[in-house]
């Protein structure tokens, strides 16, 4: 495709230079769809397939052809090629030929084909090189018919400094130069911020494609990429981080140029927007003189490029090899370093076999093209020296092609799905291997069917690695979340009639009654995020239904002994006292309007009030008769130890007043159905299921829950009078006893002659052990309660004090007489 005299005029060369976001590749496609063929040669297979698929949008599949290492797409008749700089057929004969990125030849690994294509490949009208305008001096001195045309960024670039990862604004690319470091990045964004999108040269077109979709729906707004979002990847990007200012080239780990920050800075911004770069995560702040020169794109010029001999002779391999390092012997061009096909062909040549066999041009052709697979794997020296080496033997054996027993195993090695990110990847880059070696149409039996096959394997394993990147590094609640807090009316937020709630169709959380719950796997940023976003989401739902459970009658409320008061079934509040005719709660949630809210809490505390009134009648009545004075003098006291306590008290708390009660106040006493055991006084009112679960509700907050039935042991420290009460017991020891069946005890212990029956202990649950553990309780404080008024203290018989105790009781009547008389003489 170099010039030729055909008669006519000479192509016209054009270079378009300048940075980023000058819109040169997009000039050059229009320039192309211009002409009636056209071929561009882009430095990534990724850029390459994007620009193919936007041609194929505008002109149809049957014009265009995609020619990349790894991919051949190629209609019957196209009108224009889209392929990577070292695929392009050059023996094709186009009138317009673009190379982007031409700035390429000066990268000591692949600027030889660069610059190859910059001295030699020609379009029969019009050649174009789009670059930087580093240069510009170089292509006049190599190219003295050239016209520079120069472009001016559409946007500004300015520097934003240093900035915490979990402080870059939105639309934000951070970039790192290792795999190890994406992944590590991606991860604390998904922690902190939802989510990130990951791209990386060695994903394949596909993997990439979707991923970059993410970033550009917004689904996610971060961007974690090596260097290779600055080779012309075109994406809604308004700053550029830097995590590290140093990578590997292949060769050493070395700082960036400046123009090497320029390329990948200069992506923020996108058209007439303007953009931002900075540092991240460990990456010191750039100098001020570095700043400058990026912003004003002001760069040394590019002074050599790389240069290899394109004119290789194959007549013996010691040609090859003189041919290999032949000097250019022209200003401004360098000989390459020995790059990785010619490391191979110089490791082959050490085996015997390999020099035996490549005695002939053809032999050594093939012995060429062997040692130019590239090295998608990244394998170790040795085992790719063996792979070229076996392709070698292959196309120089009896067959003169690789035959379905070698590929086969090869490609069932790669046809599993299975596995995370890392094994998916290896995967990946072993089928772009087999797909080179497949779309060389003199290299392998049934080409066209493994084609096929090897590009099916290649979406499939594309697709799986997309989710399982999307799974690791993207948190889709979050995001959806977070996105309805930015885009108020692009977002679709709706509640099921099950009430799942949903931002954008993804599944965010549950909304039970008033209470909106995270759905399960939601993040510590999820719970930030959330208040906000719910608001926009359920906020409206919420309210209707605080205005619903504010106007509706007491059928639809319910208590819980757990102290949950439900709506409708479901948990609307929770009781935050103890008093259960002054009742105060807590509405669940904190969505809805405070005004709906306030209503909504008043509502349930009344109905509370009411309904404890009903299940707590007796208790009711005792506190009202108290507060009104309808109760007084003793009875007004053991009324008032019944309500503090709950309704149940131990009778020796209260003896010295019952026995002092006259006959009005004990029928007094019965009038509010207050029963006066052997051990206890009580309300049996309060003993009721109802009651029982409404006391309960009241008194949640302790610890203590006692057996359905029977004995409960105590625990340390003991829970109070009235959480004992509540579930219709009292204290006897380390025993809490059902009240009623202390009582029933007693009797049957009356009516056995003060011993409980095996039959009786079997009645009340009760062991042997349990009721002797139980009386001994009684019996002790008893034993340490006062003497009761008018009773003479009991004497044990034959103790020391025997004798004064008769002495006493012979003495009082006489004492007794003689004041009898003195009254009658007075």
């Amino acid at each position: 495709m170099s010039d030729r005299s055909t008669g006519l005029p000479p192509s016209r060369v054009v270079a378009v230079l300048g940075p980023t976001n000058t819109g040169k590749t997009h000039l050059a496609v229009e320039r192309m769809l211009g002409h009636a063929s056209g071929m561009i040669g882009l430095p990534l297979r990724l850029l390459a397939r994007e620009i193919y698929e936007r041609i194929v949008r505008q002109r149809g599949a049957n014009a265009v052809a995609l020619i990349t290492g790894e991919e051949k797409i190629i209609p019957s008749r196209p009108h224009f090629w889209v392929c990577t700089v070292e695929a392009m057929p050059l023996e094709r004969e186009v009138e317009f030929l673009a190379i982007d990125e031409i700035q390429l030849a000066a990268d000591p690994e692949r600027g030889h084909v660069f610059t190859s294509r910059l001295l030699h490949a020609r379009g029969r009208f019009e050649t174009m090189f789009l670059g930087a305008a580093t240069m510009a001096p170089l292509m006049r001195r190599l190219i003295p018919d050239v016209e520079i045309v120069t472009r001016e960024r559409l946007s500004q670039l300015t520097y934003a400094g240093s900035k915490k990862l979990t402080r870059l604004p939105r639309r934000s690319a951070i970039v790192a130069f290792s795999t190890e470091q994406v992944y590590a990045i991606a991860e604390l964004i998904r922690r902190q911020r939802g989510g990130a999108a990951v791209v990386m040269g060695s994903l394949s077109p596909r993997t990439r494609n979707a991923q970059v979709a993410l970033f550009q729906s917004g689904e996610v707004d971060f961007l974690v990429a090596t260097d290779a979002i600055g080779m012309g990847l075109n994406m809604d990007v308004d700053h550029v981080a830097f995590a590290g200012m140093r990578k590997f080239d292949g060769r050493r780990t070395r700082w960036l140029h400046a123009h090497e920050i320029a390329q990948i800075a200069g992506r923020a911004g996108r058209h007439i927007r303007d953009g931002t770069f900075g540092v991240t995560g460990e990456a010191e702040e750039l100098d001020e003189d570095l700043v400058e020169q990026v912003v004003e794109h002001r760069f040394d010029p590019i002074q050599a490029i790389e240069w290899r001999n394109a004119r290789l002779d194959f007549d013996t391999l010691p040609d090859l090899l003189r041919s290999l390092v032949q000097t250019p012997g022209v200003p401004g061009l360098k000989l390459t370093g020995q790059a990785l096909d010619e490391t191979l062909l110089r490791r082959a040549l050490q085996d015997d076999e390999v020099k035996r066999i490549g005695r002939s041009r053809g032999t050594i052709m093939r012995l060429w093209e062997a040692c130019q697979l590239p090295d998608f794997q990244k394998t170790t020296l040795e085992e790719h020296v063996r792979l070229s080496r076996d392709v070698f033997h292959a196309l120089t054996g009896k067959h003169g092609r690789l035959t379905d027993d070698w590929f086969a195993p090869r490609f069932a090695e790669v046809d599993r799905d299975d596995g995370q990110i890392d094994q998916l990847s290896a995967r990946l880059a072993g089928v772009r291997t087999l797909s080179y070696i497949a779309n060389r149409p003199d290299w392998l039996d049934g080409m066209k069917g493994w084609r096929e096959r090897t590009r099916a394997l290649e979406d499939r394993l594309s697709d799986v690695l997309h989710e399982r990147l999307t799974a690791r590094f993207v948190d889709r609640k979050t995001t959806a979340l977070m996105r309805s807090l930015h885009d108020r009316e692009g977002t679709m937020a709706e509640v099921a009639d099950d009430g799942v709630v949903s931002v954008d169709g993804e599944a965010v959380g549950h909304l039970e009654g008033v209470r909106f719950a995270v759905a399960a796997g939601g993040s510590a940023l999820a719970d930030r995020t959330l208040k906000t976003a719910a608001l926009r989401a359920v906020g409206p739902e919420i309210a209707r239904r605080l205005g619903r459970l504010a106007g509706d009658g007491d059928e639809a409320f319910s208590v819980t002994p757990e102290g949950d008061v439900l709506w409708s079934g479901a948990l609307a509040a929770r009781i935050i006292n103890t008093e259960p005719f002054s009742p105060r709660v807590r509405l669940i949630g904190d969505l809805g309007p405070q005004a709906a809210r306030d209503r909504a809490q008043r509502r349930i505390e009344a109905w509370l009030a009411a309904e404890a009134g009903r299940a707590l009648r007796d208790l009711r009545r005792l506190k009202t008769a108290i507060e009104s004075g309808a109760l007084k003098g003793l009875p007004r006291g053991i009324a008032f130890r019944l309500l503090e306590a709950g309704g149940v008290i131990d009778r020796r708390d209260v003896e010295r007043d019952l026995a002092a009660l006259s006959q009005v106040e004990r029928r007094t006493i019965k009038t509010f159905a207050i029963r006066v055991g052997t051990h206890s006084v009580w309300l049996p009112g309060v003993l009721k299921p109802r009651a029982r679960a409404m006391a309960q509700a009241f008194v949640a907050d302790e610890p203590f829950r006692a057996r359905p039935e029977g004995l409960t042991l105590l625990p340390s420290p003991a829970p109070s009078a009235r959480a004992l009460a509540a579930f219709g017991l009292r204290a006897a020891g380390r025993w809490a006893v059902p009240v009623e069946d202390l009582e029933r005890a007693e009797m049957l212990r009356r009516d056995n002659k003060g011993v409980l029956s095996d039959e009786a202990l079997q009645t009340l649950g009760w062991t042997a052990a349990d009721a002797k553990a139980i009386w001994a309780a009684l019996k002790v404080v008893r034993a340490q309660m006062p003497d009761r008024d008018g009773k003479a203290p009991v004497v044990v018989k034959d103790s020391p004090f025997a004798k004064l105790a008769e002495l006493t009781a012979k003495a009082a009547p006489q004492r007794r007489k003689r004041t009898r008389r003195r009254k009658a003489a007075d």
